[in-house]
C-alpha cells in the first residue's frame, strides 16, 4: 500500500462511492464532514484544514467558536475514522484506493492498495503511509539460534486461549447476573449549580437558575433518576458512585467578553471520567432576553433528556449484546423499545413487546409501558397481512390502552408523541397535530417527537416549515433513527436532487414499509433509473395494509398533500401499477 496521487476523478469516484455507502448515508454531518476534508485537500488548501474551519464552515458554529471548549470536531473526527475503517474493512475492502484519516489530524490520506493486502485501519493508516513495506521483516528470515519445542508453543497458545476465553465471557456473565438481579436500574444522575467565574454578581441567580430549570424537566423523565446537588453542600447526601455529576461554569467568552460561555460536563463516576461535554454562547443580546435560560437547558436536554443520550450508553450496550434473560425492569423495556423506534424490525419489536410482557402487573399498568405496548399494537409489528376488520381490532385496543396512558400520565410527553402517532394512522391529522404541540410542550427535547411532528406536517404539504424542525432532530443525535429520513427525502425529490433522495429513501424505507419504497420509486423516476424503479416496484406491491385497501386509498390516510398524492399515483401508473390496485384490494 502507498501513498497515492491526488487523482482528482479518482478520488471523487471513491468519495461517491463512500457518500453513497447507507452508514455513512445515515450521517448527513458526516457526509458534509468528509466532502469538505478531502475537497480541500484535492485543491491544495490544506492550511485550512483545522478545527475552527471544520467547526464553522460544516457543522454551523459561530465565528466565535473555540476548539478547546468544545469538542465536537474532535468527537466526529472520531465517528468518521470509526466508519471509514468500517467501510474499508466490509463492502469497500476491495477498494484500489482509499480515503483515510490519520489519527491528530484532519487532512485526509488517499491510498493506494492492491485490492489483496487486509485494508488499514484508519486509527493506524498513518504507519502505512510514512513506512516502507518492504521494511517489514522477512517471515522466513533467520530469527537466530534459540528454538522453541512446538508443542511447548502449542500447551502455551492453548492456555492463553483459555485465559482469554474466561477474561472475556467473565465480564459479560457478571453484567447478565447483575441484570437477573435487577442491579441494572435507570441511572441517576446530579445536577450541581453551575459556577459563577465572571465579576458580575448579577447574573448569580440566573447562573444557579439554570441546573434548578435541568432538574426540573428532567425529573417527569421515566429513564432517568435526578436530583439537584446545589453547590455540593453535606445536606445534599451521598452521590451514587455508578452514577453520573453534570457541572458547569460560566465565564466572560475569551474571543468577545461582552458574551457568556456556559461549560457543561457530564461525569461517569463509577469510571470518573468525562462522557459529554458542550460549551454554549450566549451573546450580549441574548442576555437579555428572559427565555434563555429555558432554551439553554432545552439545548442541554436534548442530549441529556433522551433515551439515546452517553447516560443510557452502558444499558444499551448491555441489550443491544445479550438475549433477555428474565428479570428486566421498565428501564430497559424503555431502551428496548427506543432500540425499536430505530430500527422498526420485526425482531426489535419482539424483543421490546417480550420484555414489557414479562413485567409485574403493576408495571405493565403503568403509563409508559400502556403507550409502548400501544404503538407495537397499533403498528402491527408482524409480518401477516391482516384483514381489515382485524386491522381496526388492532387500532381499537391501541386507543383503549393509549385513553388509559394519558389518564394515569397526562403530562408525560412520551405517552402524547404515542397518542399523536395513533391518531396520524387513523388519519385524524387535526388530532395528531394538537397532540404532537402536547408533546413538544410537556417536553421540548423529545427528539423523536418533533421528528414525527416534522414528517407529519411535510405529508401534509407544509414542507417548508417540516425541514427546520427535521434538521433539528437530526443534528441532535449521534444515533439517527432511520425513520428521521423522510423529511430530508421529500427535500431532495422537491429539490430534484434524484441521487441524494435514492439515498435517504433507501434509509427511509427501513422504517416505513409503506412511504419508504413509493419515495425511492419517485426517486428512482426522477434519476431515469428504470432498474432501481423494477427493484422497488414489488416492495411496494407486497406492503400488507396496500393489498387490503389499494395503494393511494391507503397513503391517503396518511397524506393530505394533494399534489404529493398526484405525483405519487402518476409515478406508479407510470411503473406500471394497475389503476385500479391504487383504489381498491388486490
Amino acid at each position: 500500500m502507498a501513498q497515492a496521487n491526488d487523482d482528482k476523478d479518482a478520488v471523487l469516484a471513491a468519495l461517491d462511492r463512500l457518500t453513497a455507502w447507507s452508514e455513512m448515508a445515515r450521517s448527513p454531518q458526516l457526509t458534509r464532514f468528509l466532502d469538505y476534508i478531502v475537497r480541500k485537500r484535492l485543491d491544495g488548501d490544506t492550511q485550512s484544514i483545522k478545527a475552527y474551519s471544520i467547526a464553522v464552515d460544516v457543522f454551523g458554529r459561530p465565528t466565535d467558536f473555540d476548539p478547546q471548549s468544545d469538542p465536537i470536531v474532535r468527537v466526529q473526527a472520531r465517528r468518521l475514522r470509526a466508519l471509514l475503517d468500517q467501510y474499508y474493512r466490509g463492502p469497500g475492502a476491495q477498494e484500489r484506493l482509499q480515503i483515510v484519516l490519520p489519527i491528530g489530524r484532519y487532512v485526509p490520506d488517499f491510498l493506494e492498495t492492491d485490492g489483496t493486502l487486509p485494508p488499514p485501519s484508519s486509527q493506524t493508516a498513518q504507519r502505512f503511509v510514512d513506512a516502507d513495506i518492504d521494511a517489514v521483516p522477512d517471515a522466513t528470515a533467520p530469527r537466530g539460534h534459540v528454538t522453541v519445542s512446538w508443542l511447548v508453543l502449542l500447551v502455551i497458545a492453548i492456555g492463553a486461549a483459555a485465559l482469554a476465553y474466561s477474561l472475556s465471557t467473565w465480564g459479560p456473565r457478571q453484567e447478565q447476573r447483575a441484570t437477573q438481579n435487577g442491579i441494572m436500574q435507570q441511572p441517576s444522575l446530579r445536577v450541581m449549580e453551575f459556577q459563577n467565574l465572571t465579576d458580575d454578581p448579577s447574573i448569580t441567580a440566573a447562573v444557579s437558575g439554570l441546573a434548578i430549570e435541568l432538574v426540573d424537566r428532567l425529573q417527569p423523565l421515566n429513564f432517568l433518576s435526578v436530583d439537584y446537588g446545589g453547590r455540593g453542600e453535606v445536606n445534599s447526601g451521598p452521590v451514587q458512585a455508578d452514577g453520573y455529576l453534570l457541572t458547569g461554569i460560566v465565564r466572560r467568552d475569551p474571543g468577545a467578553p461582552a458574551n457568556l460561555q456556559y461549560s457543561v460536563v457530564l461525569t461517569d463516576l463509577s469510571s470518573n471520567s468525562v462522557v459529554w461535554n458542550r460549551s454554549l454562547i450566549l451573546t450580549e443580546q441574548q442576555l437579555s432576553d428572559p427565555g434563555r435560560i429555558d432554551r439553554l437547558s432545552i439545548d442541554i436536554l436534548a442530549v441529556l433528556g433522551n433515551p439515546r443520550g452517553p447516560l443510557h450508553t452502558r444499558a444499551r450496550q448491555y441489550l443491544s449484546q445479550n438475549p433477555l434473560v428474565g428479570g428486566e425492569n421498565l428501564y430497559l423495556c424503555r431502551l428496548l423499545f427506543t432500540m425499536y423506534r430505530e430500527s422498526s424490525t420485526l425482531g426489535a419489536a419482539e424483543r421490546a413487546r417480550s420484555c414489557y410482557a414479562a413485567l409485574p402487573e403493576s408495571d405493565q399498568k403503568t403509563g409508559i409501558a400502556l403507550a409502548a405496548v400501544a404503538s407495537l399494537t397499533a403498528e402491527g409489528t408482524d409480518s401477516g397481512r391482516p384483514s381489515p376488520t382485524a386491522q381496526l381490532d388492532r387500532y381499537r385496543v391501541a386507543n383503549e390502552m393509549l385513553s388509559e396512558a394519558v389518564r394515569i400520565l397526562p403530562t408525560s410527553s412520551f405517552v402524547w408523541e404515542q397518542r399523536a402517532r395513533l391518531h396520524e394512522v387513523l388519519g385524524e391529522h387535526g388530532l395528531a397535530e394538537a397532540a404532537y404541540g402536547t408533546a413538544l410542550q410537556s417536553n421540548p427535547s423529545n427528539m423523536d417527537a418533533l421528528a414525527a411532528h416534522a414528517r407529519h406536517m411535510a405529508f401534509m404539504g407544509q414542507l417548508d416549515q417540516a425541514v427546520p424542525l427535521a434538521q433539528r432532530a437530526l443534528d441532535a443525535y449521534t444515533i439517527i433513527p432511520d425513520w428521521y429520513y423522510g423529511v430530508p427525502t421529500l427535500l431532495a425529490i422537491r429539490e430534484r436532487d434524484f441521487g441524494k433522495a435514492a439515498r435517504y429513501a433507501d434509509i427511509y424505507a427501513r422504517a416505513d414499509r409503506e412511504m419508504g419504497p413509493v419515495l425511492a420509486i419517485l426517486a428512482a423516476e426522477g434519476a431515469g433509473d428504470d432498474a432501481q424503479v423494477a427493484r422497488q416496484l414489488p416492495r411496494v406491491l407486497d406492503v400488507p395494509t396496500f393489498r387490503s385497501v389499494g395503494i393511494v386509498t391507503q397513503l391517503r390516510r396518511r397524506i393530505t398533500d394533494t399534489a404529493l398524492l398526484d405525483r405519487i399515483r402518476v409515478a406508479l401508473t407510470d411503473a406500471g401499477v394497475p389503476p385500479l390496485s391504487l383504489v381498491t384490494a388486490y
